[in-house]
């Protein structure tokens, strides 16, 4: 009981530091049996449908709207799904048993894209595993989804938040570190508080790593990551956009406060928007139109290269940001790539991690 309520207390506490938004302080979220202290939670949140971004919970098992829904998809696959998406055997799935007493567990909201999952989750589990070799890493999704989709279609079953905690259970772990791959706080991340939660009394320790952008450094260290992967395109005739999920909840903030960044280190030419939420491909459209631009690179500002990313950007349905901003007489280019392929971003993802680890003490 001490644990859960130390979950909520931190949830509060971190809460509040991110409203205020401007701190340069990045916090790990810990709840520890003998302390009461911290923790705070995801956007993904951040993002749905196909990303690490997503910024909804998937409650599904249980209910009959959402098997049905999954009856539904799994049609749907399996006559729209005619495209390859990479190997499976290639990703570690990482739900393997003789864990030991000490985890990292990696929750992300996953993608069934096979190559963007191993190039971008996986490439993240590697630099955990990697910084930390007294942890055991392993993995847990939390789209029930998508779990249900690789595993129909590839043969794969990842561990879903429950299985991968009560796997943590069974295998005795007395410190569970937990560090999602979320871009933001938001609604999936506060969820899956609540949800470590439920576990809490079952083992000694239990701390929270942060999301991608937390603190102002967070985001002055994504921003020059973002600026030096497109380099080669920022040639001054060239309008470089990038898409992320969004979401209802109040860190919906932080994609302005990306673009902010943005402008006023000089990066005119940088623009952010969003796919679900504000700024909209068209408010990102009249922001390039402004400008004296020739040519549009679309790259999305998402963990993974998913269903978001192939489709909703780079598809050729009318209403992607590519036959958006194609219709509008630009030559378009799109990167078909996650944040999690970039190296300091995954850096800023051990030392989330490092932080949380730091606080057990």
């Amino acid at each position: 009981m001490k644990k859960i309520l130390a979950l909520i207390v931190s949830l509060s506490v971190v809460t509040a530091a991110f409203s205020a938004c401007g701190s340069s302080e990045s916090s790990s979220e810990s709840v520890q049996k003998p302390a009461a202290e911290t923790t705070e939670a995801p956007e993904e949140a951040a993002e749905v449908s196909d990303e690490t971004d997503a910024d909804s919970s998937d409650d599904a098992s249980d209910d009959t709207s959402a098997e049905d829904a999954d009856e539904g998809a799994a049609e749907e696959e399996e006559e729209e799904e005619d495209y390859t998406t990479g190997d499976a055997s290639l990703d570690n799935i990482r739900n393997q048993d003789d864990i030991g007493e000490k985890e990292l567990l990696v929750l992300s909201f996953g993608t069934s894209f096979n190559d963007s999952r191993r190039l971008t989750i996986g490439a993240v589990e590697n630099a955990l595993e990697e910084a930390f070799p007294d942890f055991s890493v392993r993995r847990g999704f939390t789209a029930n989804i998508i779990i249900d989709h690789v595993n129909r279609r590839d043969g794969f079953l990842i561990d879903d938040v429950d299985t991968a905690l009560q796997r943590a259970v069974d295998n005795g772990v007395k410190t569970l570190v937990v560090q999602p791959t979320h871009l933001m706080h938001g609604f999936e991340y506060t969820d899956l508080v609540a949800q470590v939660g439920d576990y809490a009394d079952a083992f000694d320790k239990v701390v929270f790593g942060e999301p991608l952008l937390t603190s102002d450094d967070d985001f002055r260290r994504v921003e020059q990551a973002i600026v030096d992967w497109t380099a080669e395109y920022d040639d001054g005739k060239t309008a470089i956009c990038f898409m992320g999920h969004g979401t209802e909840a109040d860190s919906n903030g932080v994609y302005q406060k990306m673009q902010d960044l943005l402008t006023e280190d000089g990066y005119a030419n940088y623009f952010v928007g969003t796919v679900e939420a504000e700024p909209s491909v068209y408010d990102v459209l009249e922001a390039v139109q402004a400008g004296d631009y020739e040519r549009v690179i679309l790259e999305p500002l998402m963990v993974v290269a998913g269903d978001h990313a192939n489709n909703d950007m780079a598809g050729d349905e009318e209403d992607s940001w590519k036959s958006v901003f194609e219709g509008a007489g630009y030559d378009v280019e799109c990167l078909l790539r996650g944040l999690g392929e970039n190296e300091a971003v995954r850096q800023i993802y051990v030392e989330h991690a490092q932080a949380a680890i730091d606080s057990i003490g």
